[in-house]
């Protein structure tokens, strides 16, 4: 891991709780470099996700896919966040989810058997990915609520309020799939909405 890398890490895991020096030391150390090109399947429905992942570079996407082929785009994940089907991932069940590149990608990624013997050993780090995934099911209910209840162009301006960048990082298509517009009318979406 370079120093730039770690800095970022820190920089994240700083920002949802503070670790103490040598729980830093022994949650960094189970961090390891990866790369994807564009496109590539890290997770698929049925297998179980082995890897939290902290992205470095590039856009990614969690879908689900339905008996017809029908998709749901669900999240999104780019620099510098963590990323991976978390659900998966921690109940160490198949996932129900795909997880792919959406551009090529650079990461970092701990092992579900690393983080889970750290967690068991350190309160601190235990206590700093459980507020972590609280934050992250907060995402979801709100999430939840945009999609019950607001119109695809209320959806579209909480989007951009969220993340404004994201229509230089994310293809339109995926972006309509996520916000449940047909890919056709999405052009005329972003024409109409006032931001």
């Amino acid at each position: 891991m370079t120093a730039s890398e770690r800095t970022a890490l820190k920089r994240v895991t700083d920002a949802i709780r503070p670790l103490p020096d040598p729980d830093w030391q022994a949650f960094e150390a189970i961090w390891h470099p990866f790369t994807a090109r564009r496109k590539v399947m890290l997770t698929e429905a049925g297998t179980p996700e082995k890897y939290l992942y902290f992205v470095l570079e590039g856009v990614q996407r969690v879908y689900y896919l339905d008996e017809l082929h029908r998709e749901a785009t669900i999240v999104f994940s780019y620099p510098p966040s963590f990323g991976g089907v978390v659900d998966s991932f921690m109940l160490r069940q198949p996932s129900r989810y795909y997880f792919e590149t959406l551009t090529p990608s650079v990461f970092l990624r701990a092992s579900s058997h690393d983080l889970t013997r750290l967690m068991a050993e350190f309160p601190a780090i235990e206590s700093m990915i459980r507020l972590g995934l609280t934050h992250a099911f907060s995402g979801i209910l709100e999430r939840l609520a945009e999609l019950q209840c607001y119109s695809s162009a209320d959806k579209f301006r909480k989007l951009l309020q969220r993340s404004p960048h994201i229509l230089q990082l994310v293809p339109h298509r995926y972006l309509a799939n996520y916000i449940g517009v047909d890919p056709t009318n999405f052009s005329k979406l972003i024409n109409s909405v006032k931001l």
